[in-house]
């Protein structure tokens, strides 16, 4: 069982994705990160989404950014959304995932804040265990 989920669009995030590892280390909570593109492997995502039993979703991508929406389309969980300042300042990929339509939220970060992407889940999975007690 895992409480967290994070979620790379690409390998080469791997170092935002390090930054939130580095906060979940330091908690009582579990995770496991995952590299799966919502663009190239949107099967392989959709398995992932329907099987894991993660309660929060950090998902971290940049350019299009596409991969925040697609996952919180898919569950009703928690989804925070990490921009990646792959191009123009990371700009595009924090545009992307605060613009969300009516009924597919994404909580977002700052760009590149992998950091604060964890602890907001914390805060998320706090709450809940708070209020089951």
């Amino acid at each position: 069982m895992v409480d967290i989920s994070i979620i790379m669009g690409s390998e080469s995030d791997r170092s935002v994705a390090n930054r939130a590892v580095a906060v979940l280390e330091k908690s009582k909570y579990t995770y496991e990160v995952m590299v799966i593109s919502a663009h190239r492997n949107p099967d392989e995502l959709d398995s992932y989404i329907s099987s894991t039993d993660a309660k929060v979703f950090i998902t971290i991508a940049g350019l299009s950014a596409a991969l925040p929406g697609v996952v919180a389309s898919k569950t009703k969980k928690p989804v925070i959304g990490v921009p990646v300042s792959a191009k123009l300042g990371g700009l595009d990929a924090l545009l992307s995932i605060a613009q969300m339509p009516p009924g597919v939220p994404v909580g977002s970060v700052g760009i590149d804040n992998g950091a604060n992407g964890a602890h907001l889940a914390l805060r998320i999975l706090d709450l809940i265990d708070t209020v089951k007690t």
